[in-house]
């Protein structure tokens, strides 16, 4: 007789509900900040890259995690104050289908739209990537920049 695992969410291969429930607590977030949701095609996966962002005197940065994405599949645009980033990962070709067990990398379409807090310089926007990280720096505008101011003393 053998002896077979208990598992409170069925087999590996099944899906994990709180995957699904992740996906419709970040979609109803989404809607209420007002961020646009990807469009949804019957028979595709989507996924989302995870971004850091800080902020020094001048300029706005960005990294984002892509990786096994190439650079030809990722596209950038400013519209107004929001930054969006476009892009898609391949899913591994497996021959043999029947021997595969476990897969966690996520694949697909993703698109992700950021509020830039700042006004930027969107013509002097540079983005670079390298061992699947993309930085983007955002240049504030002349007008967003701290100034200094002197002190006379009287």
């Amino acid at each position: 007789m053998a002896i077979d695992r208990w598992r409170p969410w069925g087999t590996v291969m099944e899906r994990n509900p709180f995957d699904e429930l992740q996906t419709e607590m970040n979609r109803l977030f989404d809607a209420f900040l007002g961020r646009p949701a990807p469009a949804l095609e019957t028979g595709s996966r989507f996924w989302m890259p995870s971004v850091d962002v800080w902020e020094t005197n001048d300029e706005l940065i960005l990294s984002v995690d892509v990786p096994g994405v190439p650079e030809k599949e990722i596209s950038l645009s400013i519209t107004g104050d929001v930054l969006t980033l476009k892009g898609e990962r391949r899913g591994n070709e497996r021959p043999n289908r029947d021997g595969y067990v476990h897969g966690e990398r996520p694949f697909g379409r993703f698109e992700r739209s950021l509020r830039i807090p700042v006004p930027v310089e969107a013509e002097r926007v540079k983005a670079t990537y390298r061992d699947g990280v993309l930085d983007v720096r955002l240049p504030k505008a002349a007008s967003s920049r701290p100034k200094e101011i002197k002190i006379a003393v009287a």
